[in-house]
């Protein structure tokens, strides 16, 4: 315990010279029966009387969202309610209305096909669909030029969300906005916002008290920390939170906030889970651990981590091989001094990160609140962190 203090405290700015340092994290590991380690250091923001960084510091948690929120679809799928194979297009006709982009002409108009394959839920929460991200993609971005839109995946809009896809659903991996009309899927399906849904599943039975997607809301406003942004000094200033106060959808893949701690009691149900002693049953999480992909979606994965290796999988060495799970990518040998294969994992815009290791049976997320996503700091504390975890803690326990 006082390896991960020391570690915590060393990559902490003791001084005005952030470079290469953290002004805040929250560390939290759990088995399937406590916490068997929790710590936290720092302040939110740069300035001297902002609030300390804790365990129960809101943060927005973006794509941290998604392992919380997807054991809330997955519960639906548990009782029947909709299938992982069901073809969501009876549900969202937008889906039915998605093209594929295949080109653009020598004068810049872009060249589109219709889709006539079924999109289904698996697809959505696996990112097989084929939909991108239209900010981080250049061929998206070209496209959203051409035909005069505005619209951005930020705005949590059904125009914002709705892009062309890449490819034919199921015939290839890309990170993007499919998980954002699982949401919209879920909400048709049960008449329900999708908060009310994922408190009745999820947030009420684990005692998430500190889990939103309203970062105004009474209880919660005024307590969510900002974002922190890197300059290229190093330096880090304030900056809003990059997505709307009041969305007019709420985002199944990256709309909530909450705390280091309450998102390790998810992570810790699923551990519970996997005993056969957690809220969803242990088949269903087996389900969420099973590699999804076949061969040709997991050689452009593979391709695609490995040409973002730094930002989207610093944890594993190069060339690790790699699967896609529901809800984050799988590491499919283990890695050298840390967690074990099959281990699930994934992280967020604002740098938090996560893993749960059912092999080895623990888990742990890592909180801060910077920008941009691939901080070296942050992806420095982490592998020291989880380094210490599995060289001193755990053969400890």
């Amino acid at each position: 315990m006082e390896t991960l203090d020391r570690i915590l405290h060393s990559h902490i700015a003791t001084s005005d010279d952030t470079n290469g340092k953290l002004l805040g994290a929250a560390f939290i590991i759990v088995n399937k029966d406590r916490i068997i380690y929790q710590g936290s250091v720092g302040r939110t923001s740069p300035a001297p009387s902002s609030p300390s960084f804790t365990t129960d510091t809101l943060v927005w948690a973006a794509s941290m969202s998604k392992i919380v929120t997807i054991a809330g679809v997955m519960a639906l799928v548990e009782r029947g309610v909709v299938g992982l194979d069901d073809d969501m297009r009876t549900v969202v006709p937008e889906l039915g209305a998605l093209q594929i982009l295949k080109g653009f002409t020598d004068d810049g108009k872009p060249t589109l096909e219709d889709n006539d394959r079924a999109i289904t839920l698996r697809h959505l929460l696996t990112h097989g669909l084929g939909m991108g991200t239209d900010n981080a993609d250049p061929d998206l971005m070209r496209w959203s030029t051409a035909i005069g839109r505005n619209a951005s995946c930020l705005d949590y809009t059904l125009e914002g969300w709705t892009v062309p896809l890449k490819f034919p659903p199921g015939e290839g991996w890309y990170y993007g906005g499919a998980t954002e009309f699982a949401g919209v899927a879920v909400e048709r399906i049960m008449s329900k916002k999708l908060d009310e849904v994922m408190d009745e599943e999820l947030f009420s039975k684990l005692g998430m008290e500190n889990t939103t997607f309203y970062r105004d809301k009474d209880g919660i406003k005024g307590r969510v920390a900002g974002c922190l942004m890197r300059g290229i000094d190093g330096k880090f200033s304030d900056v809003p939170i990059p997505v709307p106060t009041e969305p007019e959808l709420l985002s199944l893949g990256s709309g909530l906030y909450m705390t280091a701690g309450d998102h390790a009691k998810l992570l810790q149900s699923l551990l519970k889970s996997t005993a056969g002693e957690g809220l969803l049953k242990k088949e269903t999480v087996n389900e969420m651990f099973r590699p999804q992909l076949k061969d040709s979606q997991r050689a452009i994965l593979q391709a695609i981590t490995d040409m973002f290796h730094d930002t989207m999988v610093p944890e594993f060495p190069n060339g690790m091989p790699l699967d896609h799970g529901i809800s984050g990518i799988i590491n499919l040998e283990d890695t050298p001094g840390k967690r074990k294969k099959g281990s699930m994992m994934w992280h967020g815009m604002a740098n938090s990160r996560w893993w749960v290791d059912r092999e080895s049976g623990i888990a742990a997320t890592l909180v801060v609140n910077v920008l941009p996503v691939g901080d070296a700091a942050v992806i420095r504390l982490y592998d020291e962190l989880e380094r210490a975890v599995y060289g001193e803690l755990l053969p400890a326990e």
